[in-house]
């Protein structure tokens, strides 16, 4: 959804925080926008005609909602450093409409701010170096349960061993392999009756940590 440079940008803003909200608001209006709805996070905002662009904070609830009106809907999300930035997902999942996210203290670099709402409104996707700093910290490693005998039974499934092989590498029975592989996909969440289709899993969750 390319916004059209030729009139002024139609924003609608939504936010926890009424001192954002209206702080927002008074400044892209000083710049030259249109502020078509302000309202709290937990409403969904009166976007009857579909606007260029959603500012909203890191809750996101509203913005999931807006958008399944209005498939495409452009959002800058504006997060605190503490809320669930990576629900941001929800909005890249279906490579559709711009999608932003920067700290929320970006905002007093006015001119900056400005440019990556623009960039937004036009499909572009922008993420601040700090957020995409602040996901990657957080991200759980998957394996971080697995005792140092299942990791390496884990390491020999990636390396395509057969039980009886990883038995044999391991010089233990292969009731014991079986037991580690059991727990192995207990601790990863897999269930399930496809046993090769868990095996496959747990070694893509080892491939990916």
């Amino acid at each position: 959804m390319a916004a059209d440079p030729e009139r002024r940008l139609r924003v609608v803003i939504t936010a926890a925080d009424a001192l954002l909200r209206e702080g927002l608001a008074a400044l892209l209006l000083a710049h030259g926008f249109e502020v078509t709805s302000v309202c709290d996070s937990a409403g969904l905002p009166a976007v009857a005609d579909c606007p260029d662009v959603m500012i909203t904070d890191d809750g996101l609830c509203a913005a999931v909602r807006a958008r399944q009106r209005h498939p495409g809907l452009p959002v800058l999300v504006l997060s605190s450093g503490s809320g669930n930035v990576g629900g941001v997902g929800e909005l890249l999942a279906d490579r559709s409409g711009g999608v932003g996210c920067l700290r929320r203290e970006r905002v007093g670099a006015v001119a900056e701010f400005l440019d990556t709402l623009r960039l937004v409104a036009g499909g572009a996707t922008v993420f601040d170096p700090g957020v995409i700093a602040a996901i990657l910290s957080s991200r759980r490693d998957p394996l971080v349960g697995l005792t140092a005998r299942e990791r390496e039974v884990l390491a020999l499934m990636a390396e395509g061993h057969n039980n009886a092989a990883i038995a044999d590498r391991l010089v233990v029975g292969e009731a014991a392999v079986h037991k580690h592989i059991r727990a192995i996909f207990a601790k990863l969440d897999l269930t399930g009756e496809d046993r090769g289709h868990r095996r496959v899993q747990a070694v893509l969750a080892y491939l990916n940590a």
